[in-house]
């Protein structure tokens, strides 16, 4: 019996804006968020200057705004990241 896919139906990429923040929050030094959320270049450049502290800020920072967005807002923010 062969499987029948929908093809109508769009693929759903949504990431969890609580995933994200908590993430930013306690490995944002290391930019692990940025990957979470397929955005790979940023992902590495905090890695390249987690030894400064300044990933370390930006990721609080970061944290703030995503769980202090609506859900809506947010899914827009990593569509066009």
């Amino acid at each position: 019996m062969a499987q029948t896919i929908n093809q109508n139906v769009p693929p759903t990429n949504k990431k969890s804006k609580i995933v994200a923040g908590i993430l930013a929050l306690i490995l944002g030094t290391f930019g692990i968020h940025k990957f979470y959320l397929e955005k790979f270049g940023n992902g590495v450049m905090y890695l390249l200057f987690c030894w400064t502290g300044i990933p370390t800020l930006f990721g609080l920072v970061e944290c703030i705004m995503y769980l202090s967005e609506s859900d809506e807002e947010f899914q827009e923010r990593v569509k066009y990241m």
